[in-house]
């Protein structure tokens, strides 16, 4: 079975560029989030409350997807976000925003739950961290034209990405902070990579 890690963190913090940047060095499967090939993303930022539900849905099931394509072959995969992510931090935000309703919320937990029980937690978890100031300068530079999230989203997301991590077992979580403006994580690649070689 192949053994899957996840590059977790905020909004704009940069998971998919050490993601794109371990590739590199590192042979990895790898599995990105996909939010401009998602068929709900464009249509939840007409209508948030009528698309949000179907839209965390279909993330639920890609990552899940992608996690059981990674578990089924040889080597390391490498998700950017991830099933967990999705649920913890994002189906959480939405509910709490008011986008989804406490039902759609409920059936979100459900389907989370049974992917998990079929699917085995990640190997190792990349949590990157950086000041919600530095958040905010690279979440507004970045310009994604189909980013649900929002600026004022971040300190709330900062909040449910810490109590997830917490939840998690100290082993399996490597923290690197990212608040360097360094997009090739050079300071922080050799260490990360040797980190991931020892996961289990």
């Amino acid at each position: 079975m192949g053994k899957l890690i996840v590059v977790v963190g905020n909004s704009g913090v940069g998971k998919t560029t050490l993601t794109r940047e371990l590739c590199v060095h590192f042979p990895m499967v790898l599995a990105l989030e996909q939010h401009i090939e998602r068929p709900f993303q464009a249509l939840c930022l007409k209508d948030m409350s009528r698309f949000s539900f179907a839209n965390q849905v279909d993330y639920l099931l890609l990552r899940a997807e992608q996690e059981l394509a990674i578990r089924q072959n040889p080597g390391v995969g490498i998700q950017d976000g991830g099933l967990d992510l999705d649920y913890f931090v994002f189906n959480r935000l939405f509910f709490n925003r008011g986008d989804m309703r406490a039902d759609e919320y409920a059936l979100c937990q459900r389907l989370y739950r049974m992917l998990r029980t079929m699917l085995p937690h990640p190997d190792g978890v990349i949590y990157l961290t950086a000041p919600i100031e530095t958040l905010v300068k690279r979440f507004a530079r970045r310009g994604r034209t189909l980013e649900l999230a929002r600026i004022e989203d971040l300190q709330a997301m900062d909040i449910l990405l810490e109590e997830w991590i917490k939840s998690l077992s100290p082993c399996v979580v490597l923290r690197v902070d990212a608040s360097a403006d360094d997009p090739a994580y050079s300071g922080e690649i050799e260490r990360v990579i040797q980190w991931i070689e020892k996961v289990p």
